[in-house]
């Protein structure tokens, strides 16, 4: 879209100033834009399809949107779902079937088309299903959970990347070259300074747009730096798709028993505002899924850990979650409590009504008595060993073994213990014949 002459003259910021004029000075996003990618193809052949260009903030997902606009000779309609209604796409919708009755197509773009409600949504299929419009969403979450499957199985996926280290120095290269001059920056600033950004390109250009101000003298280094500007906040939505890929990353890794990783992923969560008690309940979950009986302590570290919480708060109560961490992490692991119960679980559903064996059961009435509750019933207290060997399954069931526990930790001990027992069930079993 063309600027007007008092729009030329107005200030722009130096993100806007150095916004690429070709896909090809896109940076970070070969995968989509190079020769032999999805949408490289596309503009090689000047034939779109509509599409949802998934990414964090300040990748490049806007700058693509124009671009393509720009090399298929489109209309570049741009709109912002946070901003605009069923209303505002009607008079776009209708704009662009005139624009295609005499033969020129229309890019519709959607900057963050995942607030879109469901109903808004659904006014994007028809014109997306006759070409009226090319599609072109952009969004920071994941489609699968926020755009509905309709409108999902009419537009392509694509995913653009984080950029990574060496992509923001490319971009800040081209601020120094368009700005004439080198940064005030020590090395050791100049890579904090890519830090700070986390992988968004929009906020690095900014950033040194702010440091570009200071006067000549000594360059900057890392604490000077950080006084100077504000640190980007981590990009983390308690609410959405990185609430729960980061609890699967910190739980993953203490399964792994990769204790620093764990801390990491910790450090993240809480970094990003996420609610303590909702990783306690998690650690506690990852004490008796993937600990168990390995270590029967794990779940008494991670309640002592949700209970210290819970008394002293943030921050001091962040240090009980960070031990109980590195507890879980470096104990041993075992899932055969949580196999053991499944495969029950299993039974029981298999096995459906079937009554205890009768020398199990109490009688306290004589009809009950007569019926033979309890017949024949050994109390185990009064054996020898303590142990009576009866059959405590259903009758008509095969009896299962279904706690098979590992040489990991305490359930070592425990494998000798039902070994024992094992034993002993069958000497009596034997001596029954």
């Amino acid at each position: 879209m063309a600027r007007t002459l008092f729009e030329n003259e107005a200030p722009h910021p130096l993100a806007d100033r150095l916004r690429p004029r070709s896909l090809a000075g896109v940076v970070g996003q070969d995968h989509l834009l190079g020769p032999d990618g999805p949408i490289g193809r596309m503009v090689a052949n000047r034939k779109l399809s509509s599409m949802i260009l998934w990414g964090p903030p300040g990748c490049g997902k806007t700058t693509v949107a124009r671009l393509l606009a720009q090399g298929t000779d489109l209309v570049f309609e741009p709109l912002s779902a946070v901003f605009s209604g069923v209303a505002d796409l009607r008079k776009v919708f209708d704009a662009a079937k005139k624009r295609r009755e005499m033969g020129q197509g229309t890019l519709l773009f959607v900057d963050e088309i995942h607030r879109f409600n469901r109903a808004q949504q659904d006014a994007f299929l028809p014109v997306v299903e006759d070409g009226t419009v090319i599609l072109v969403g952009a969004t920071t979450e994941n489609p699968s959970f926020e755009l509905i499957g309709a409108l999902l199985s009419r537009a392509q996926v694509f995913v653009l990347r984080r950029l990574d280290d060496d992509d923001l120095e490319i971009i800040l290269r081209r601020a120094e070259d368009h700005l004439g001059r080198r940064l005030p920056l020590t090395d050791e600033a100049r890579t904090a300074l890519r830090a700070m950004a986390d992988g968004d390109g929009r906020f690095l250009l900014n950033l040194s747009e702010e440091i570009a101000q200071v006067r000549d003298g000594e360059p900057l280094g890392s604490d000077e730096l950080a006084r100077l500007v504000q640190r980007r906040a981590p990009l983390y939505d308690k609410a959405q798709e990185g609430h729960y890929n980061l609890i699967s990353a910190l739980h993953k890794s203490l399964r792994g028993s990769d204790t620093d990783a764990a801390l990491y992923w910790l450090a993240r969560m809480l970094a990003g505002g996420e609610d303590p008690i909702y990783i306690l309940r998690r650690l506690t979950r990852a004490a008796v899924e993937d600990i168990g009986l390995a270590d029967p302590q794990a779940v008494v570290q991670a309640l002592a850990a949700w209970d210290t919480y819970e008394r002293l708060g943030s921050p001091e109560g962040e240090l009980a979650i960070a031990q109980c961490v590195i507890y879980l992490a470096t104990a041993p692991k075992s899932n055969a409590a949580y196999r053991a119960f499944g495969e029950a679980r299993e039974m029981a559903r298999e096995t459906g009504s079937l009554m205890p064996p009768m020398h199990i059961l109490n009688a306290p009435t004589g009809l009950m008595r007569k019926l033979g509750y309890g017949k024949g019933y050994v109390y185990d207290h009064a054996t020898e060993e303590g142990f009576s060997g009866q059959n405590y399954f259903p009758d008509g069931a095969a009896r299962r073994n279904f706690y098979r526990p590992g040489e990991r930790g305490f359930e070592r001990e425990i494998g000798k213990r039902l070994e024992h027992w094992d034993k002993l069930r069958q000497r009596t079993a034997a001596a029954s014949q």
